[in-house]
């Protein structure tokens, strides 16, 4: 099972409650989550049309029945890690990539990513930083070194906050 992440994914269902959600056809232009592949995962988003419904999480398609389950909810209008409760009525589902997990380069060439965790105890890191980046408010950095920094590259520590290099 692999994370895939695929452009211009987007179907609808009428799936009511917190269950698993059936498919029921790609929307006129867009492809269906079978491009996802089966047993795979993917990042997606749940909306009801009309409603202030809509869930946003990692789920697992199958091509069987052609469902996609609600394994993990990353924020929802019912409060995240609560899913929502859909109601009767169409929804619109799709792949998207969401902002918490997002990684990218802000309008001064710094580099932003999500704090990162390790679950086994062991955090890795590059010895050569090739990229801007910014240790933002209410995070601190640690690297393990030697660290080569590439020229014109710049890492910016944020007042109050630290890196340490050991």
């Amino acid at each position: 099972m692999a994370l895939i992440l695929a452009d211009r994914v987007r179907e609808t269902t009428t799936t009511t409650g917190q269950g698993t959600i059936t498919l029921d056809g790609a929307v006129t232009g867009f492809r269906t989550f079978a491009t996802v592949g089966n047993a795979n995962t993917t990042y997606y988003v749940i909306a009801g049309q009309g409603t202030n419904e809509w869930e946003v999480g990692i789920g697992t398609y199958t091509s069987s029945g052609t469902t996609l389950s609600r394994d993990t909810v990353l924020s929802s209008s019912a409060g995240a890690p609560t899913k929502t409760t859909f109601s009767a009525g169409t929804k619109e589902v799709w792949v998207d990539y969401p902002a918490g997990k997002a990684v990218y380069q802000d309008t001064d060439n710094a580099v932003l990513a999500p704090v990162f965790q390790a679950t086994n105890g062991i955090y890795v890191n590059n010895t050569a930083i090739s990229s801007s980046y910014t240790i933002a408010t209410g995070t601190n950095g640690q690297s393990i070194g030697p660290v080569t920094i590439a020229s014109g590259v710049s890492i910016t520590v944020s007042s109050g906050q630290r890196w340490v290099v050991l």
